[in-house]
């Protein structure tokens, strides 16, 4: 059965027909070409599908599309500020060397978008356990939590919806 969804993705207003059976996961990459939402392990445990519901990070893959009608979703390619300028939090990951083959990335920039919005300072070990729901492959923890510690603990004006 397919129903139409009314949502705003990264500030634009989408009117989305989507199976009532749907994963958000699906309807962001196959139905808005928003290829930075990654499929992963499909059950909600390796992070690469977090998005921002209503500013609170979700594991899109196990979330129906139809709970999103009226909500706002904000995913990286919503992040770009201007034109050719990676936003901060994007920024602080390249320059902390986080990114390595980059498929856990956009999640886990989701996931530092919703810790940095939430206006707190958090220790290293607190980090790690905001992280845990994020799995990387390659091993790039160190340095994906020494971006957290920057973004985090430098700055709170990132929040990525302003």
């Amino acid at each position: 059965m397919i129903k139409v969804i009314h949502c705003i993705v990264n500030g634009k207003e989408q009117e989305v027909p989507v199976d009532v059976r749907e994963s958000l996961a699906d309807t962001l990459r196959n139905r808005l070409g928003l290829t930075s939402v990654k499929k992963g392990c499909e059950v909600g445990e390796c992070g690469a599908c977090t998005v921002l519901v209503d500013g609170e990070a979700i594991d899109s893959c196990i979330y129906l599309s139809l709970w999103a009608d009226g909500k706002s979703i904000l995913t990286v390619e919503g992040l770009q500020q201007e034109e050719s300028l990676l936003h901060p939090i994007q920024q602080a990951f390249v320059d902390e060397a986080a990114v390595q083959c980059g498929f856990c990335t956009p999640g886990l920039i989701m996931s530092a978008v919703e810790i940095v919005g939430s206006g707190k300072r958090y220790s290293r070990d607190e980090l790690r356990k905001l992280i845990s729901g994020h799995l990387c492959r390659c091993t790039g923890y160190n340095n994906i939590l020494n971006a957290m510690e920057r973004i985090v603990n430098e700055t709170h004006k990132f929040v990525g919806e302003e």
